[in-house]
């Protein structure tokens, strides 16, 4: 059992930037960045791979950047020109076997864009 930890939401206003940071308690194969809206499903923002595939969503390319350090085991989510459609819970998610997480699940942090 992996155990995922985020932290770095909060308010920000339009067109601000955030870091979100998730402390995974050991490396695995593919990670990612889900997001949640009220009355909205779960959608994939961004992922990786520790084999270099990286994946971002339509509505964040160019404006969101995902990382990872494998030592301390971390991922980092950058968010640059945030919308008020950027407003969610997001989770932190990781797999041993899928490319993108999905096994594995953090507590979610709150983002809210607003002015």
């Amino acid at each position: 059992q992996v155990q995922l930890v985020e932290s770095g939401g909060g308010l920000v206003r339009p067109g601000g930037s955030l870091r979100l940071s998730c402390a995974a308690s050991a490396m695995t194969y593919g990670m990612g960045w889900y997001r949640q809206s009220p009355g909205k499903q779960r959608e994939l923002v961004a992922g990786l791979t520790s084999t270099g595939m990286v994946w971002y969503a339509d509505a964040v390319l160019d404006r969101f950047n995902i990382m990872r350090d494998h030592a301390p085991n971390m991922m980092y989510l950058d968010m640059s020109g945030l919308k008020s459609e950027d407003t969610a819970v997001y989770f932190c998610t990781a797999s041993d076997r899928r490319p993108y997480g999905g096994d594995y699940w953090g507590q979610g942090t709150q983002v809210t864009v607003a002015s």
